[in-house]
């Protein structure tokens, strides 16, 4: 799948996770007249909508027309249809992702302290507007579409190239480091797909158990790395138990 860099194309007033909001999320709206400008206007009263009702199925082309100000054919003259009006609202959202992985990972000491805290970034990211994430995530979707491409250009990228740090750092053990990234973004995902969809159950503190639960992943890798990839489960508890004395 192409990868389409989409650095620098945030809003810079968002510093950090703190300051992802409603507010936040609308951009400032201009006279209107040319095409570009009511595009951005039909993305921010989408997004407006998704947040105020907290479900896409609450959203509809004429709701957000008249958000908007215009008449619902006008939406479709950007816009093919709804799935593809809520693929470039989350793809839009999703590329404030790619600033807050970097951010993390510029007030790290270590490389193994970088993935930490993407990890944590990535579900924390996810649980502050849950509806968003729902539906760039958990949707059927399509490959290559903006939603895919601008995730891959985030989360995935920056893990796999931390990972790949760690591999020539020797930390983790050499190999596929697509496949180490995809195994680390899938607990990721499942950590926050959780925690939204079941947010009664006993988690906890919900920072503490995302840090366990991605903490095993990680170690997982480093500890194969000193016991070997194709031990046998029994063999490797044994093989720690002599690294432990």
């Amino acid at each position: 799948m192409p990868i389409r860099s989409v650095a620098g194309r945030c809003p810079r007033r968002w510093r950090t996770l703190s300051d992802v909001s409603p507010q936040s999320l609308r951009r400032r709206r201009s006279a209107r007249g040319s095409g570009e400008q009511l595009h951005d206007e039909i993305l921010d009263a989408t997004t407006e909508l998704l947040l105020e009702t907290g479900h896409a199925k609450s959203v509809s082309i004429r709701a957000v027309a008249q958000r908007v100000g215009v008449t619902s054919p006008s939406i479709y003259l950007h816009f093919a249809d709804k799935d593809a009006l809520l693929d470039a609202v989350c793809a839009r959202y999703f590329e404030r992702l790619d600033e807050e992985m970097q951010r993390v990972a510029a007030d790290q000491t270590s490389t193994i302290e970088v993935l930490r805290a993407q990890g944590l970034a990535y579900v924390r990211f996810a649980r502050q507007t849950p509806e968003l994430y729902r539906i760039a995530t958990m949707g059927e979707g399509s490959p290559g579409s903006d939603v895919d491409m601008t995730l891959a250009s985030s989360a995935f990228v920056h893990m796999r190239t931390t990972i790949e740090a760690l591999m020539d750092e020797g930390v983790y053990p050499p190999g596929d480091s697509t496949a180490a990234a995809l195994e680390l973004w899938t607990a990721a995902h499942g950590v926050a797909a959780m925690l939204i969809a079941k947010p009664y159950l006993p988690w906890g503190d919900v920072e503490q158990f995302t840090d366990r639960v991605l903490r095993s992943i990680c170690c997982g890798h480093i500890a194969t790395g000193y016991i070997g990839v194709d031990v046998a489960p029994a063999e490797a508890v044994e093989k720690l138990k002599e690294l432990k004395t």
